[in-house]
């Protein structure tokens, strides 16, 4: 049996998803028919239940890539490709604290609070509130959010808190506020960031070398699927191929033995001097 207020996803014969909440007396109506709430909740996740036309609708459990998915958006989306790794990267589980800035229609502020669990703790920023009114009943519709707090705030300003174990920048103009970020976040955390442009990202590197970070990656996730049929394996005719940059990296005090011990070859040696020449004309000095 199916509880009342559950998230159910009902698939079609046409392959058409939708995901609702299950509610007594609120019956599902579509072009198939009405599928009636007594009879899912008499159901199992899994099982086909019929419309009164006769239609035949699956009746699956709503996943965390479902509720993303279907959340009401106003903003560019985060696909799931990319916040799963982002939640990686972070370290998102039971006991965190991450801070997140942009949190738009709430779709990574949604999955932060998934993986964190009740003794996590989501501290989200943004500088337009009807974004963050949206977030909190995109939370409240996806069955999270208690541990999450939205702050309607300019982080130019300041992060809400400090002392945070990771953090995740979604803003247009990261770079602006390296300074702040290091200020919220304890020593050695993991900084995110997601940008869409190959531009954003080098105005972003180069004020990650002018600070105390290491460890910089930047990736590009494209996912292909397959048609999964058995005896004509092959790609589908689509995939979703890019939909951001994402830029990692660790808040880390500079050492100049600790570099000074690395191997360089000649491309080293000429990126590393191109770096310091850089530096020096922002004023930075450099050992």
């Amino acid at each position: 049996m199916i509880p009342y207020g559950t998230l159910v996803v009902y698939v079609t014969p046409k392959g058409r998803r939708y995901v609702k909440r299950l509610i007594d007396g609120q019956d599902w109506h579509s072009n198939d028919g009405i599928l009636y709430a007594a009879q899912v909740a008499q159901a199992n996740f899994g099982s086909v239940v019929c419309t009164h036309q006769g239609v035949p609708v699956q009746v699956l459990e709503a996943t965390l890539h479902d509720r993303l998915m279907s959340i009401k958006r106003q903003t560019q989306i985060i696909y799931p490709k990319d916040i799963a790794y982002i939640c990686l990267r972070l370290g998102a589980g039971p006991g965190r604290t991450i801070i997140e800035a942009g949190c738009g229609s709430g779709g990574m502020t949604t999955a932060l609070s998934w993986f964190c669990g009740p003794t996590g703790h989501i501290v989200s920023h943004d500088a337009r509130e009807e974004f963050l009114k949206l977030a909190r009943r995109n939370l409240e519709w996806a069955g999270v959010g208690d541990n999450v707090e939205l702050h309607h705030r300019d982080v130019a300003e300041g992060f809400a808190i400090n002392g945070a174990d990771a953090l995740f920048l979604d803003v247009r103009t990261p770079w602006e506020y390296l300074e702040q970020c290091t200020d919220a976040v304890k020593p050695g955390a993991c900084l995110g960031f997601l940008l869409p442009t190959v531009d954003q990202v080098s105005k972003l590197l180069l004020g990650l070398e002018q600070g105390p970070f290491a460890e910089v990656e930047v990736s590009e996730l494209l996912l292909r699927r397959w048609k999964p049929v058995a005896d004509r394996l092959r790609p589908e005719d689509r995939m979703t191929a890019h939909t951001g940059f994402l830029v990692f990296c660790r808040q880390q005090d500079r050492s100049a033995e600790f570099e000074a011990r690395k191997p360089k070859g000649t491309r080293e040696v000429k990126q590393d001097a191109a770096r310091k020449a850089r530096l020096l004309q922002n004023g930075i000095q450099t050992n």
